[in-house]
C-alpha cells in the first residue's frame, strides 16, 4: 500500500495498524479526536469527531489516488443495562459506530468498486453477531454495521470487483482503553498485523481468537435465549459493568462578536465532559444591550467549533435545558456563583446528579471590551467628520 487513512488511528488497536504501516513505509493519515502518540514524518493527524461528520476532509482524502487503504476502528460503548443509558449516550453510540462508518465507506466507495487495488477494514464486534444484553445499543450499532458489510461485500462480487470490506469482529481486545484500560501495542501489535494480512488478501470476515468465539458464535445459534441469559450473567460478574456514561455538558451564551475568549470557555468546558452542549441566545435583551451578528448567524459560528457537539436555541432558564437534555455538568463563570439565579438552580440540582462548574473570570478578549472600541472608533470618527 501507498498511503493509508486510519479512522481512530490514535488509540488502541488504531493506534498499532497505523504504527505498523509507518513500519512498512506507508504514509498515514490518522483522523481521530485527539493527536496520536506518534512521531513520524509520514504520519498525517486531522482532528476528526465523528459527531461532527466532516464530509469535505473524508471526500478530500478519497479522492487522493495515493490513498489505497481506509481502516475505520473508531468505536465506542460501555457494559450497562438499558436503562442506565440517556438518550445522548444512544445517538453517540449509534452515530459513530455504524451511521458515520457507513457515511465514510460511502465517501469512498468509488475507490472499493474499482477495478484498482483498495484495502479496506472496518472494525464490527463479536457483539454485532449474537444477542448482548448489556451491550444492548453497542451490539445493535455493531449488528448495523455487520450487516451492511456482509450485504455490500455481495454487492461486489455481483459486480465482479475483487476488493472487499474486512469486517473484523473481536470478542474483547487487550491493550486499548475501549474498557477502561491502556493502550499497550506490545498486546495488540499481533492482531495488528493479522488485520492487514487479512485486509490485503481480501477476506471478508475475521474473528480474533475463533477458537474461543466460534464456540460462542456455536452456543448462540443452538440455543439464543440460553445463551442470552448466560451472557447477562456472565457480564454482571466480569467488573465491567460501569453505571456512569457519556458526561453531558452544558452552558449558555449570546456569543456575539466571537472571540478567542469564547473559544476558550468552549475549550475548558468540553475539556470536563464527553458532548457538549452549547445554547445561543436569540437575543441580549437580558443584558439590556443588542447584538451585532444576527442569531442564526451565531449558532452557525457556535456549531462549528470542534468542541461543540449541538448547538440550539437556549432556554429561558438553564434548568429548563436540564429538562431536556439531562445534562450532568452546567458551566457558567464565576461571577454568577452566590446570585439569586444561581442559589436557586444549586438547590434544584441537588437530586439531580448536576455539577455547576464556575469557571473563574480571567483577562481576555470580551464583547464588551469590542463594542467599547467600536463605539470610540465611531465616536473618533463622528468627531473628524
Amino acid at each position: 500500500m501507498k498511503s493509508a487513512v486510519v479512522v481512530g488511528g490514535s488509540n488502541g488497536i488504531g493506534l498499532a495498524i497505523s504504527s505498523l504501516l509507518l513500519e512498512k513505509g506507508a504514509h498515514v493519515h490518522v483522523l481521530d479526536v485527539v493527536e496520536p502518540n506518534i512521531v513520524h514524518p509520514n504520519c498525517t493527524y486531522h482532528y476528526c469527531n465523528l459527531m461532527d461528520f466532516q464530509k469535505d476532509v473524508f471526500d478530500q482524502l478519497a479522492q487522493d489516488e495515493e490513498n489505497d487503504m481506509l481502516i475505520i476502528t473508531a468505536g465506542l460503548g460501555r457494559v450497562a443495562d438499558f436503562d442506565k443509558l440517556d438518550i445522548v449516550e444512544i445517538d453517540k453510540v449509534m452515530q459513530v459506530n455504524a451511521v458515520s462508518a457507513i457515511k465514510i465507506l460511502r465517501l469512498f466507495y468509488h475507490r472499493i468498486k474499482h477495478e484498482k487495488d483498495f484495502y479496506c477494514a472496518v472494525m464490527g464486534s463479536i457483539a454485532g453477531l449474537i444477542s448482548s444484553p448489556m451491550f444492548s445499543v453497542y451490539g445493535a450499532s455493531k449488528a448495523a454495521l455487520c450487516k451492511f458489510m456482509e450485504s455490500v461485500n455481495i454487492e461486489l462480487e455481483a459486480a465482479g470487483v475483487s476488493n472487499r470490506i474486512l469486517n473484523v469482529s473481536p470478542g474483547s481486545i487487550k491493550g486499548t482503553k475501549f474498557n477502561g484500560g491502556e493502550n499497550d501495542l506490545s498486546l495488540v501489535q499481533e492482531l495488528a498485523n493479522s488485520i492487514l494480512e487479512k485486509t490485503v488478501s481480501r477476506e471478508t470476515l475475521f474473528i480474533p481468537d475463533e477458537e474461543v468465539y466460534g464456540d460462542v458464535l456455536r452456543r448462540y445459534k443452538e440455543d439464543a435465549h440460553a445463551f442470552g441469559l448466560s451472557s447477562y450473567e456472565y457480564k454482571k460478574q466480569s467488573g465491567r459493568v460501569r453505571e456512569s456514561g457519556t458526561v453531558v455538558g452544558y452552558l449558555s451564551g449570546t456569543f456575539d462578536l466571537f472571540h478567542v475568549g469564547h473559544l476558550n470557555l468552549l475549550k475548558r468546558a468540553k475539556a470536563q465532559c464527553d458532548y457538549l452542549i452549547v445554547g445561543v441566545h436569540p437575543s441580549a435583551s437580558h443584558k439590556n444591550k443588542e447584538t451585532y451578528i444576527p442569531f442564526e448567524e451565531r449558532k452557525a459560528v457556535v456549531g462549528s467549533v470542534k468542541y461543540v457537539d449541538k448547538v440550539v436555541e437556549s432556554f429561558p432558564e438553564d434548568n429548563a435545558a436540564w429538562d431536556a437534555f439531562h445534562y450532568n455538568k452546567l458551566f457558567v463563570g464565576s461571577d454568577y456563583k452566590g446570585t439569586e439565579r444561581f442559589n436557586r438552580y444549586e438547590e434544584y440540582f441537588k437530586d439531580k446528579n448536576v455539577e455547576i462548574v464556575y469557571f473563574p473570570y480571567t483577562t481576555s478578549t470580551s464583547s464588551t471590551m469590542i463594542r467599547q472600541n467600536i463605539a470610540s472608533k465611531d465616536q473618533g470618527k463622528t468627531k473628524n467628520e
